[in-house]
């Protein structure tokens, strides 16, 4: 049996159009989600670094942190966990 690769493409204004009206009802879940996986990605950085310690790279404390810019209109959300 032979492999096949086939090539992806998609227009990413229209794939995110389609995931915030398709799959949130709530228009403001995505921030949620958002969190959650900041959430995720510390956790998985906790479970890691039980047997890897160097993984918290001298800061063992955990953060996840929302910065609001009214100005720019923008929400960061960021964390120093592991990526998913």
């Amino acid at each position: 049996m032979s492999k096949e690769t086939l090539a992806f493409q998609t227009e990413v204004k229209q794939l995110l159009h389609l995931m915030i009206h398709s799959l949130y009802s709530n228009r403001d879940i995505f921030l949620r989600e958002l969190v959650s996986n900041a959430s995720d990605a510390c956790d998985k950085l906790r479970v890691e670094a039980l047997q890897k310690a160097d993984l918290y790279e001298g800061d063992g404390e955990l953060k996840i942190r929302l910065a609001i810019d009214k100005e720019a209109r923008t929400i960061t959300i960021s964390d120093n966990g592991i990526g998913m």
